[in-house]
């Protein structure tokens, strides 16, 4: 039986760790690459081995940016004193492109998993309070955590934990259907969540 040089063997296992891809799949990307010229195989091998220079996590809301604090945070025309409390970086920026919230955000880098071994200290709720302790009476926090059993588990520990806080914590409505991920929601979507929040 014929087998595919090693160099391709490589890729293919490389790519089929992706997540969503499989090996199939894996194996047409490689193909793919195979087919183009020399000049854009470089560029993408480029890209992929410069993914992580120059990033950081921004030191108030821990999104991936190239500045600390973050163009988001430093946005003078954004309000400071709303922010929206998110699972990963891909779930604020689809919130952001909804065009609807011109608060800032705070990523918490998942959301309470015991079964992963993923409790309140592996997440970024003790930054989360920090930055409240810092607000003024009249700011809100919103609470944008997935519509799943561990998002809603993170929302109501979050919830828990800002009550002493003199602002206003709310929740986003479900126009997110339950077991949904913001990253892949519709902008109308988002918006009517966001917009039908409600207190938490």
């Amino acid at each position: 039986m014929a087998k595919l040089p090693k160099t391709l063997e490589t890729l293919i296992n490389e790519f089929s760790k992706l997540p969503g891809i499989g090996p199939k799949s894996a194996q047409r990307l490689v193909f793919y690459l195979l087919k183009q010229d020399d000049f854009t195989v470089h560029k993408f091998s480029d890209a992929v081995r410069n993914l992580k220079t120059g990033l950081l996590f921004c030191s108030r809301c821990n999104i991936l940016a190239e500045t600390d604090p973050c163009k988001i945070c430093s946005d003078t025309s954004r309000n400071q004193n709303l922010i929206c409390v998110v699972e990963e970086v891909m779930d604020a920026l689809a919130l952001d492109n909804s065009g609807s919230f011109r608060g800032v955000f705070h990523i918490l880098g998942g959301v309470l998993n015991p079964l992963e071994g993923i409790g309140p200290d592996k997440l970024k709720i003790s930054s989360l309070l920090e930055r409240v302790t810092h607000l003024p009476a009249e700011s809100e926090v919103i609470l944008a955590t997935n519509p799943t059993l561990e998002g809603e588990a993170t929302a109501n520990l979050i919830a828990r934990e800002l009550k002493p806080y003199p602002i206003k914590v709310s929740r986003i409505a479900r126009g997110l259907p339950m077991g949904g991920d913001l990253e892949y929601s519709d902008q109308l979507t988002l918006s009517r969540a966001l917009e039908g929040r409600r207190d938490y």
